[in-house]
């Protein structure tokens, strides 16, 4: 039953059938195949089960708040205090970047409206200078992994708490360390590919200029202390800091920076409704698969049949590893995450690893996926922007790729790095 289920779900995501629609097509398709026509009543329970989720309510807020700040000149804002921050840096622009994508991403939980927002600005600076138009692209797609890496806000660690029942505001903090980590990387790598474009300069950074950037930015950068401060302070839970990150993101774009207009509030509306009902839809397919995996034995099998061919922990977790940055070249985030953790889940918690740890490791393959050809979200907007062909760009994403991985490899292995930051704030797993 295991094998045409997966054979099913495989055969219609190659013949490109949307990824709600081939779940439930497996799942009819075992039933009927089974005979045991009282499972349909069920798949219909559990998809309304899925949907009556409190949790779920964090998803649209934040995408919402996401697309508010897109519009609302706040990106414009963090480039400018992080460009007198790195200003006297090698590879100045290449770094601005990066740290304008982590940034940038700590206040939107978009992967894609990271490049969009930071790329759209910098790419261009960067061809200005002398960047190849690819290099410049690669710069931007690669540090758009940050955006949901770094917390908060980020949709991947709802749909992944949803989806295992872990905790919401252990997963925002066990993702600080990873994406701070490969945002340095990345600074690293930049310094030394490109620094023969962009020398350093040798102007002084005054007090003035710093202050006078700090403050046209301090509004956005007050939004992540806000919502971590709101749920770990106990005065809200992620989902009400979510609406309150809304309300925040709408006042600052339109009354302070005055950039959101009127007449752009109902393309965002729209751009973000069709957004979440793309992720909603895909969870509430996806539970009926995780239950039917469950009741007929399917994950239990799995499972046991992986930890008895394999003893080593280090073995399982490269195997882990290797499925997830492979599915990442052809599934988003949200589908990956549905699909992959229930299965994983239970083969981690077997080991004594943490569901929190396996949650960023998860997210951090699904973020490299985005710039991992063919299904590479990332490289399709930075080559946009940059006019150029993504396959050049493909080449050129090559040694930040090998980097982001380096990290993953150090990450896995080393859980502690994800979870110490967790566990200071309370967090026991």
């Amino acid at each position: 039953m295991g094998g045409l289920l997966f054979g099913i779900l495989m055969v219609c995501l190659v013949f490109g059938i949307p990824i709600a629609v081939a779940l439930l097509t497996a799942v009819f398709q075992c039933v009927l195949a089974g005979g045991n026509f009282a499972y349909f009543q069920m798949i219909v329970q559990r998809m309304f089960i899925a949907m009556d989720s409190v949790s779920n309510a964090a998803v649209p807020f934040f995408i919402l708040a996401g697309n508010l700040m897109e519009y609302g000149g706040i990106s414009k804002r963090l480039i400018g205090f992080v460009r007198i921050l790195m200003k006297k840096i090698p590879a100045s622009l290449s770094c601005i970047t990066v740290g304008g994508a982590a940034f940038f991403g700590a206040i939107s939980g978009s992967n894609a409206a990271t490049v969009s927002a930071i790329g759209g600005i910098m790419v261009p600076q960067m061809q200005e200078e002398g960047y190849p138009s690819d290099e410049a692209a690669a710069v931007a797609a690669s540090a758009g992994t940050l955006g949901v890496i770094i917390p908060p806000p980020s949709v991947p660690m709802i749909i992944y708490a949803i989806t295992t029942s872990a905790s919401v505001s252990a997963l925002f903090l066990g993702g600080v360390v990873p994406g701070l980590m490969i945002a340095a990387v990345l600074i690293g790598l930049n310094i030394v590919r490109c620094t023969k474009y962009d020398p350093p300069k040798k102007e002084p950074v005054s007090g003035r200029e710093l202050w006078t950037a700090f403050k046209e930015a301090i509004w956005a950068l007050l939004m992540p202390v806000i919502i971590l401060g709101g749920i770990y302070g106990g005065f809200c839970t992620p989902t009400e800091a979510a609406a309150v990150s809304v309300v925040y993101s709408f006042a600052v774009s339109l009354f302070v920076y005055k950039e959101l207009k009127l007449k752009d509030i109902p393309g965002i509306l729209v751009k973000s409704a069709q957004t979440t009902a793309y992720i909603l839809i895909v969870v509430a397919a996806s539970s009926p698969f995780q239950w039917f995996m469950t009741s007929t034995g399917i994950v239990q099998m799995i499972s046991t049949g992986v930890l008895s061919v394999f003893s080593s922990k280090i073995v399982i977790l490269l195997i882990i590893n290797t499925i997830l940055l492979f599915l990442g070249c052809f599934l988003e985030t949200s589908a990956i995450i549905l699909l992959v953790a229930p299965v994983i889940l239970p083969i981690v918690v077997s080991l004594g690893l943490d569901p929190v740890w396996l949650g960023i490791i998860m997210i951090v393959n699904t973020s490299i996926g985005m710039i991992t050809p063919p299904m590479a979200l990332n490289l399709f907007v930075s080559s946009g922007i940059a006019k150029v062909r993504v396959e050049d760009v493909s080449r050129k994403i090559i040694p930040y790729l090998v980097m982001e991985i380096l990290v993953l490899l150090v990450i896995t292995y080393i859980p502690a790095v994800v979870l110490w930051l967790p566990r200071l704030t309370g967090y026991r797993g």
